[in-house]
Parts: C-alpha cells; structure tokens; sequence
C-alpha cells in the first residue's frame, strides 16, 4: 500500500464532513465527545460505531446524524475516520487528541475506495497497516 502526504492547505478532503469514533469505551466516548464536539471542532459532525454496524458500509456511518451511537457499546477496534475535512483541520485535530489522556487510535481519511468496505473491513486493513509500520 502506499501513502500519501496530507498537506496543510485548506483543501478539503473526500466524503461529507465528519468524524466517525470507533471502539471507544463508555468513559472514553464522553471524554472523545468532549473533545471533538467542543467549540474547536463543533462545526464536523461526529458519528460513534456501535457494536452491530460491523457490516455497515463506511458511506453509511459517515452519512448518520451527529452524535448518533455515542450512547451505544463498540468492541471494534480504537480508530478515527475523518471526512470531508481540510488538510488544516485534519492536523489540528490530531494534534489536539495527541494532548488528551485518550488512548492511540488508528487514524484514517475516507476515499472513494474504503467508502464502500464495512467498517469492519476497513478497521482490519487499519490495523494490518499499523502491523506493517515501524515503530515509532
């Protein structure tokens, strides 16, 4: 697989504008909800996974409504998608998660190819990914 470098321009990113949180614990969830529904990211919809969406496509979590699952139990794996936000927003917000207690997630960007994949799918080749890095 290769990668590319995400810039710093305001261009925005593929997909409508959202963050969809996967596999985040109940005290977790509030604290990510904290995080990403303050003043600083209030303006992206934030969408959590819930424990039977696995076989939901990705082009269907990140079109539900804001906050939609927050309150629901997920064993998936700890991961972020963003959607449709700018290459600046996208920084920002990792680095403000980077400053959080929060445990590491995986970090992804939707594409017009992992829109149609389930999340489960896509959590898989996210972790397989992560397998194959070094370190850090």
């Amino acid at each position: 697989m290769s990668f590319k470098q995400v810039g710093e321009s305001k261009k925005r990113l593929y997909g409508p504008r959202c963050l969809l949180v996967c596999g985040y614990a109940a005290g977790e969830r509030e604290k990510v909800k904290q995080l990403l529904c303050g003043k600083t990211f209030g303006q992206i919809p934030v969408v959590f996974s819930t424990i039977s969406d696995q076989e939901i496509l990705v082009k269907t979590l990140v079109n539900r409504s804001h906050l939609s699952g927050a309150d629901q139990p997920c064993t998936l794996d700890r991961a972020i998608i963003m959607s449709g936000v700018t290459e600046q927003e996208l920084h920002y917000i990792m680095a403000e998660y980077k400053k959080t207690d929060l445990p590491r997630p995986m970090w992804a960007t939707l594409t017009p190819t992992s829109e149609n994949w389930t999340i489960a799918a896509l959590l898989a080749e996210l972790a397989s990914e992560r397998r194959a890095m070094p370190p850090r």
